[in-house]
């Protein structure tokens, strides 16, 4: 297992679709921006998620948590913290942390934990071509 220390951000603001009928984030919401940060993230590091599907592989979800603290709002500008938590051969967890960016108050930390399958679905070995992305933040 290697211990990585690049952190991602991703800002934005939350939009109107987002929230429920009080202008308060939904909390499915908190899982799609997960989903925007490892895009992200994989965008940052050189090896861009498409490029893994292009490769024949994908990094299936495996479990998804979130411990919501303080809700969002529409509107709001959102800092998003996206970093690897966890790296295996076969599989790693991202950690996020959704931040309010005018007061930096965190409203939600969580992370989705992937293995790596190949198109057919069997799991396999992260490629060394995108391993090499991904290590080259370890600490």
């Amino acid at each position: 297992m290697i211990a990585l220390d690049y952190v991602h951000e991703t800002r934005f603001h939350v939009r109107y679709a987002e929230t429920d009928a009080m202008g308060i984030v939904h909390h499915s919401s908190y899982i799609v921006w997960f989903e925007e940060g490892r895009s992200s993230y994989m965008r940052a590091i050189g090896f861009p998620y498409a490029e893994v599907e292009k490769a024949g592989y994908y990094f299936t979800v495996t479990e998804v948590h979130a411990r919501y603290l303080v809700p969002a709002k529409y509107d709001e500008e959102i800092n998003l913290s996206t970093r690897v938590g966890e790296l295996k051969s076969r599989g790693m967890r991202f950690d996020y942390e959704v931040h309010r960016a005018a007061d930096g108050q965190l409203l939600v930390s969580g992370y989705t934990e992937h293995v790596c399958i190949n198109h057919s679905g069997a799991v396999r070995r992260i490629p060394p071509d995108i391993m090499v992305h991904l290590e080259g933040h370890k600490r």
